[in-house]
């Protein structure tokens, strides 16, 4: 029987803990779970509390939690992945196999190709529905830390502010091979948008100690491109 997995922002204790609003609706209307049904909570700290639902109401769900138990370990090799944002389903995707793949945090980009432009209300608006589908992706997968969806910035921005041993930009004119680097303990991963990045951004990536990497002969889309990417490091430095 597959326990349901479920991530509530407040911490978390072992005893009695009522659910609200979108988790209780969740639980008690969309999956019918009923009292008795085993859950798993987890607050995002790494650690999981295993439950049982004891009521079941119109607005709530009641479970009695039993003491935490350390969740499911983080890649030992730390990812920040600055991805292009791309239109609709397409950046969902990345971020959430992204997530699914072990990235450690993301930060969305506006570059010169980009088309997707967000200011204001609607960039908080696109980062709060991105951070959800970040947690999503946690439930299902298994991990016990939610990966953190940073607010939109411009390339530039990220480049001058982003910190890691090993700083890597997907080109596919190149003959940088990963098996040439050392193995590093934390990675920025700089993913273009659909129409690639130009190559003053390429200049500007290398100028802060970007260097140019390909992942094989053809030319990926920029929401396959971080699928590969993080497959491959995982493989290589991670825990694949």
């Amino acid at each position: 029987m597959r326990v349901s997995r479920i991530y509530v922002e407040e911490p978390l204790d072992v005893g009695t803990r009522v659910l609200e609003g979108d988790v209780a609706h969740y639980l008690g209307r969309v999956l019918r779970l009923a009292p008795g049904a085993p859950v798993r909570l987890f607050d995002g700290s790494g650690q999981e509390w295993p439950g049982v639902i004891s009521d079941v109401s119109k607005k709530s769900v009641t479970v009695e939690l039993q003491p935490g138990e350390p969740g499911l370990p983080e890649s030992p090799l730390q990812v920040h992945l600055g991805q292009a944002m791309s239109r609709g389903e397409r950046m969902d995707w990345a971020i959430q196999k992204a997530v699914e793949l072990g990235v450690g945090e993301i930060t969305p980009l506006s570059t010169e190709r980009c088309e997707v432009k967000l200011q204001g209300d609607r960039a908080d608006k696109r980062q709060a529905h991105w951070q959800q589908i970040a947690i999503s992706a946690c439930e299902q997968c298994g991990r016990s830390r939610v990966p953190r969806i940073n607010a939109p910035v411009r390339l530039d921005e990220w480049l001058r502010s982003v910190t890691a041993d090993l700083r890597l930009v997907l080109h596919h004119r190149t003959d940088m091979q990963l098996t040439n680097l050392a193995r590093p303990s934390s990675l920025a991963l700089l993913i273009g948008p659909e129409g690639g990045l130009t190559a003053q951004e390429i200049d500007q990536a290398e100028a802060t100690q970007f260097r140019a990497c390909r992942f094989g002969p053809r030319v990926l889309r920029t929401e396959t491109a971080p699928v590969v990417a993080l497959s491959v490091v995982q493989q290589l430095w991670g825990d694949f």
